[in-house]
């Protein structure tokens, strides 16, 4: 892979991490309403869920979803739902937020993981993007990893970012605003979850 190809991928990866998904939306509503730590915690979740997705391309994504597809739909409108849910209860949380979180710290782990694997935007990135900066004559797999290494990186520092600003957020409010942030934070997700829903296949 030439490092005008590697340059132009790190450049799409940009605007990919840029724009927010189910992921920004979970991070920011979490480190609203637990504090920074629990976007974190999001966060390796995704990461490993990425992980995973780079284990899948390696093995032939594009098989795998022409043979799977249904399944997909199925994985994204099962996330879109427990995004909702969770939204729900946010939006119906007791007004003394702002305590330790309610989810022990693998629970805000594995939303991460979930919500990561069931996001179309990853399903997109891995199944169409990556592919295109994969030099045919090269090694496939030191550039497939290279590739999705480079892609958690920056998604790691960009969502580590909505996860530090929210979190300092939280912190600057006065506790008797915390009910409307809980407020807030649920329909963060009940809309993330909505437009996963809506996303076309």
């Amino acid at each position: 892979m030439s490092l005008e190809l590697y340059l132009a991928y790190v450049i799409g990866c940009v605007i990919i991490v840029l724009v927010p998904g189910p992921i920004v939306t979970l991070v920011i509503a979490n480190s609203l309403s637990h504090g920074a730590r629990a976007g974190l915690i999001n966060i390796a979740g995704a990461q490993l869920g990425l992980a995973v997705m780079i284990g899948v391309v390696l093995v032939g994504l594009a098989s795998l979803i022409e043979t799977m597809g249904l399944w997909f739909d199925w994985v994204r409108l099962a996330g879109a739902a427990y995004l909702i849910v969770l939204g729900v209860k946010l939006m119906r949380a007791p007004a003394a937020l702002g305590e330790p979180a309610t989810l022990p710290r693998v629970g805000f782990f594995w939303q991460g993981f979930l919500v990561l694997m069931s996001n179309p935007k990853a399903l997109i990135l891995f199944g169409a993007f990556i592919p295109q900066f994969v030099d045919a004559s090269g090694d496939y797999v030191a550039q497939v990893i290279l590739l999705g290494l480079t892609f958690m990186a920056m998604a790691a520092v960009g969502d580590g970012a909505y996860a530090l600003i929210s979190g300092r957020a939280r912190a600057l409010l006065a506790p008797q605003r915390l009910r409307g942030l809980s407020r807030f934070s649920g329909a963060l997700l009940i809309g993330g979850g909505v437009w996963m829903a809506l996303v076309r296949r």
